[in-house]
């Protein structure tokens, strides 16, 4: 005798739960953002007590400074930078960590903003393209090379390009282009203008 239908093909609301279920564990696992959740439709319901991390009051650390801010549970940094702090040169283009133009410094490694929950990185030191300059005013030398090079063109990548290329000669001082064009792969530019920007890194390289 053969094997009742619903225990072979099992129903489309028990692959449901199922996903949801493996999608939950892999939230736990990853870290990924919690409001991903809602793409499941408005039968997943979590209670505030489910919530990692439910206290809103954080002291981040962020361009040397220390910043006391309310922050939702799922709440990115690109979120908490821009519209709680002010810091409005991390940028918000794809909001899917694809395009680079909120990258950011977190413990010195470049990192999406958008993609990241600010919950997650209470302790660690943030850096944004506001805290690069001097106390002067004098600009990074980054910052600097990519003027001198033509790099920006719109400019809406540019903070972005700008905290990849930090990034980078904070952790090889001397790139090769090749390395310099890997490591400045994550940020795109809509303008084209790659070659003014790998001009930059390689011209700063020789300043930093």
């Amino acid at each position: 005798m053969s094997e009742p239908t619903a225990a072979i093909n099992p129903t489309f609301d028990q692959q449901v739960r199922w996903s949801r279920r493996d999608f939950i564990k892999s939230v736990i696992a990853t870290g990924s953002t919690v409001s991903g959740l809602s793409y499941f439709g408005t039968g997943t319901k979590i209670s505030a007590a489910q919530v990692v991390g439910s206290e809103r009051l954080l002291a981040l650390s962020v361009n040397r400074q220390t910043r006391r801010v309310d922050v939702l549970p799922n709440e990115t940094l690109a979120t908490t930078l821009r519209y709680k702090l002010g810091l409005t040169g991390s940028k918000l283009g794809c909001d899917r960590g694809e395009c680079g133009a909120c990258t950011v410094l977190i413990e010195n490694i470049s990192t999406y903003a958008c993609s990241t929950l600010t919950h997650r990185v209470r302790d660690r030191a943030i850096l944004t393209v506001e805290g690069l300059e001097d106390e002067d005013g004098t600009l990074h030398p980054v910052q600097q090379a990519f003027i001198d090079e033509l790099g920006p063109q719109c400019g809406f990548c540019t903070p972005g390009q700008v905290m990849s290329a930090v990034g980078l000669l904070r952790a090889n001082p001397n790139p090769t282009r090749e390395e310099a064009k890997v490591a400045m792969s994550g940020n795109l530019c809509r303008c084209g203008a790659y070659e003014h920007y790998l001009n930059g890194v390689m011209r700063a390289a020789q300043e930093v």
